[in-house]
């Protein structure tokens, strides 16, 4: 019997929705001040070029996450559609593919990434001054490959079991271990005590260790009792479905991610024609925005499994209502938010670092990305349900949509039209643009919610 079968089946809304959703958001936002963290440590070694070859070498970092999310991301909404059918079995099938699958392709994406670096690294808008710091950080980034796609696998798949309280502090569990570990790595020196002073190298040693250590946590969770998720590969199985249904939702999720990591490298491109200062100011724009869009990503995510699990068991009135409510809460949490950073935006950047031409740089940027916040947890909300739904296409064209056919041509002409002005402008725009296509598909589909209801 499934240990969360109350949340699923019988609390209210908005008690379900806070009991899956609450611990993703406070994951995503621990996640968030990781990220925040160790652009900080980067930034205390003075040096803006290596806050530079890290914004740029993230991109490329992002393509491990995809892999994560084809396996995550298909894997959850398989997993809670199949635990709504009550095929237990089925869901260890699904965990114990996604497992396997995911360590391959962790280590196809490592050899690939060292053995073609240097190419990578110049493809990605690497400057003279940024390409010895960007190779140092990658190269350990790949080495740890593997464990960031079972890493980022494992957080969805457990959460989509139900049981996102332990996904929350498994993932808190790796970002407390890599925090603690940044200023140990990065600097050479850190309140007196001395260090080890790698600098970028330090950021991406820390940045794996800590997905070991959730790793270990997500494992040691599986093997209790009450989880239907296994380790086991004896339930390894690609037929009967089991990796149609994982890919046929995993891939468009991790377009997403791929698409995040090439419109950044996009985006780097131009920026580097602009200096290095405009490269490290957005930057540092986007790992603090991460916190508005992360928040609302954590709502959409949360809600997911909830969302699966009713679609599988044919209760479409209580699907819908969740995704009416979470729309609610997003909307609320980014008003909420986009007031905020509006308010302090300097002191936000300034935390970074201290260079006065990044910050001025960072503010303008920063100010720039928040324009569309208030709405665009609409986007996510719908684009995890469609997930949680198992429907691809829907899920596929919002997918390419806020960075790739929409971000792409407006950051091509914004940049030939305005320069780097329209470079700031791009994300906002294209996540405006965005956020209509999802409620046009939603509108679209409105009709077949109200011919589900039970």
């Amino acid at each position: 019997m499934l240990k969360n079968i109350d949340v699923f089946e019988k609390d209210p809304i908005p008690k379900a929705v806070f009991k899956l959703a609450l611990p993703t958001v406070l994951s995503m936002i621990v996640a968030v001040f990781y990220n925040m963290v160790d652009t900080f440590f980067v930034g205390r070694t003075g040096d803006p070029n290596q806050v530079a070859a890290v914004s740029v070498a993230t991109p490329v970092f992002l393509f491990f996450m995809a892999a994560g999310n084809i396996f995550g991301m298909g894997g959850s909404s398989f997993l809670s559609r199949a635990l709504g059918e009550k095929q237990y079995d089925k869901a260890k099938k699904i965990s114990s593919f996604c497992l396997y699958a995911g360590f391959a392709t962790g280590v196809i994406g490592a050899i690939l990434m060292l053995t073609f670096m240097a190419q990578i690294l110049n493809a990605v808008g690497t400057s003279e001054n940024t390409f010895g710091f960007a190779k140092s950080y990658l190269s350990w980034i790949a080495y740890g490959g593997p464990a960031i796609v079972i890493s980022t696998a494992f957080t969805n798949l457990i959460r989509g079991e139900g049981a996102a309280q332990s996904s929350m502090k498994g993932m808190m569990a790796g970002t407390v271990a890599n925090i603690i570990l940044d200023p140990i790595f990065i600097l050479d020196s850190f309140l007196g005590i001395p260090c080890l002073g790698l600098g970028v190298a330090g950021a991406a040693i820390a940045t794996v260790i800590g997905n070991l250590v959730s790793i270990l946590f997500f494992f040691i969770h599986v093997c209790k009792p009450g989880s239907v998720l296994t380790l086991s590969p004896k339930y390894f199985a690609i037929r009967n479905g089991i990796l149609k249904g994982v890919l046929l939702i995993g891939l468009p999720a991790s377009i997403t991610n791929i698409l995040m990591s090439l419109s950044n490298i996009l985006m780097n491109t131009f920026l580097v024609t602009y200096g290095d200062v405009a490269v490290a100011g957005m930057g540092i724009a986007m790992k603090a925005n991460m916190l508005v869009v992360f928040v609302q990503l954590g709502l959409g995510a949360g809600v997911q499994p909830l969302v699966g699990y009713n679609f599988g068991a044919r209760n479409f009135r209580r699907m819908k209502d969740t995704m009416k409510f979470a729309v609610l809460c997003n909307i609320i949490a980014g008003v909420v938010l986009t007031f905020a950073y509006f308010i302090f935006t300097r002191q936000i950047v300034s935390v970074f670092i201290g260079d006065e031409a990044v910050i001025e740089m960072g503010v303008k940027m920063l100010r720039a990305l928040m324009y569309s916040s208030p709405f665009l947890g609409i986007l996510f909300v719908l684009n995890f349900s469609f997930q949680a739904m198992g429907k691809a296409k829907e899920s596929l064209a919002l997918a390419i949509s806020r960075q790739g056919f929409v971000f792409v041509p407006c950051t091509i002409i914004m940049n030939k039209l305005i320069g780097l002005e329209g470079l700031i402008l791009s994300q906002p725009i294209a996540d405006i643009g965005s956020i209509l296509i999802a409620v046009t598909m939603f509108l679209f589909m409105n009709k077949e919610f109200r011919d589900m209801r039970s």
